[in-house]
């Protein structure tokens, strides 16, 4: 009985055994990948030596031949790691204040502007110690002189000394402007975002005083409470913060009326936080570039506040003297003597442009919109 064919078998038409040579073939290819697994294996070794440890690379004086252990390598590896990791945190940590300073920076008006300002601060700190003479103590036998290598800046009428009464008064003035703008932007900043966070009758009564104390005339107020002081630049700065902190207080409050409503606001009303702390952690950093904005300007404000009151003499009275009270003094003498009115009329000049080109900087760095905005 013949056995039948499988059909996936092909027919032998020769005669002879077709698988008679598979072992044969078999053996050959196992010697040929033997062969090539011995290459590879001799290879290995000087392409390892060259690229060691994968895709690890070393940027440094070593050669490309030296060969780094797996011990070197992870610290390599490691202290990379590390590094990038500090990097990435300081640029987190400092992009938004490198931002800032860019686009102030950018603005060469405000760099001028702050040169001038350290340059007059330096003056008013230092400048007395390079005086030969004090702002109080008279020469009698140079009265009413012109600039001299004894007196830099000339002498007033009474004989002093004008180089130390321009720096006397320039510190008398900047101390009173500073801690006069300083203050009113603390009172001006919790009565504002007070008086929007808690809302109701309390903001009612709020705006009432301060549209009443913004519609009368302050600098007759303050006029004739500074009359009788006797010059007392103490007082005037009293009477300054009284009656100065009321139009930054409307402006903070009309800003706080839109972050009273963001949801952080909310959820910690939610939560129980008091509205003092609300207000301190999150309605005023929220507008600290306002407030910056403001203290400077404030800074010029005070200062033509205060000149304008000496000029009167209504502030900083004799024997102390203020930026205000020179003024004062150079004025009667200006046609005789016009070094007693021009060399304080220049220092108050560059103080005041000088505060108002930084002013002008910082709103344009810290404003989102300003035209500066996208180029730092």
């Amino acid at each position: 009985m013949t056995t039948p064919q499988d059909p996936n078998i092909p027919e032998n038409t020769n005669g002879t055994d077709p698988y008679a040579h598979s072992d044969d073939q078999y053996a050959t290819s196992d010697a040929q990948h033997a062969a090539a697994d011995e290459q590879v294996t001799n290879e290995t070794p000087a392409a390892t030596a060259k690229e060691p440890l994968g895709e690890l690379s070393v940027q440094s004086d070593v050669m490309a031949s030296d060969v780094l252990t797996a011990t070197e390598a992870e610290k390599l590896v490691a202290a990379d790691a590390g590094t990038a990791d500090d990097a990435a945190h300081l640029t987190r940590g400092t992009s938004r204040m490198k931002l800032y300073v860019r686009r102030f920076f950018r603005n060469k008006m405000a760099v001028v502007g702050l040169i001038i300002l350290l340059f007059l601060i330096a003056l008013a700190v230092f400048g007395g110690f390079f005086a030969k003479w004090e702002y109080d103590d008279p020469d009698f036998l140079n009265l009413s002189t012109p600039p001299s290598p004894e007196h830099w800046f000339g002498t007033t009428d009474a004989g002093a000394d004008l180089y130390a009464q321009v720096v006397h008064g320039l510190g008398r003035s900047l101390t009173i402007a500073i801690v006069v703008s300083l203050a009113t932007l603390i009172i001006s900043s919790f009565v504002g975002a007070g008086a929007a966070l808690w809302g109701g009758n309390v903001e009612k009564v709020v705006l009432a005083v301060i549209h009443f104390l913004l519609s009368i005339p302050t600098f007759l107020l303050i006029a004739l409470i500074v009359s009788d002081s006797g010059g007392d630049w103490r007082l005037l700065i009293v009477v300054l913060i009284v009656f100065g902190w009321m139009y930054q207080s409307r402006v903070i409050w009309s800003l706080a009326l839109t972050i009273r409503e963001q949801d952080y606001v909310r959820a910690a009303d939610y939560m129980g936080v008091s509205r003092v702390r609300t207000v301190i952690r999150h309605i005023i950093p929220n507008i600290g570039s306002l407030l910056i904005i403001q203290f400077v300007f404030g800074i010029v404000g005070t200062v033509g506040s205060e000149t304008a009151l000496s000029f009167l003499g209504l502030g900083v009275k004799l024997p102390d003297v203020s930026l205000g009270t020179l003024l004062q003094g150079g004025t009667n003498s200006v046609q005789s003597a016009p070094w007693q009115f021009y060399f304080p009329a220049g220092i108050l000049t560059l103080l005041t442009v000088s505060m108002a080109f930084i002013g002008d900087g910082l709103r344009d760095a810290l404003d989102p919109n300003s035209n500066s905005g996208g180029k730092a």
